[in-house]
């Protein structure tokens, strides 16, 4: 996956979470309950958004270590 150079919004996570939500595990869902009431940093609101990109196409395989990379960084913000 190549380096995005675009800076995403709150909103643009948001979106993306919102289009996303279904084929994430249950157990993310108050995560991001938690995450979306606080202010973040770009580079933080980057990361989130390019793991929630194409979620639903990923493989078994990338959405675990998404879902590993998700929880490490929704839970330490």
């Amino acid at each position: 996956m190549g380096e995005c150079n675009i800076d995403h919004s709150k909103a643009d996570v948001q979106e993306k979470y919102q289009s996303q939500k279904e084929f994430l595990p249950q157990d993310i869902h108050p995560l991001f309950d938690q995450f979306f009431e606080k202010e973040h940093t770009q580079d933080i609101l980057n990361d989130v958004f390019h793991l929630l990109k194409k979620y639903d196409l990923a493989t078994e395989e990338d959405r675990s270590e998404r879902n590993n990379r998700l929880k490490l960084v929704l839970k330490n913000v």
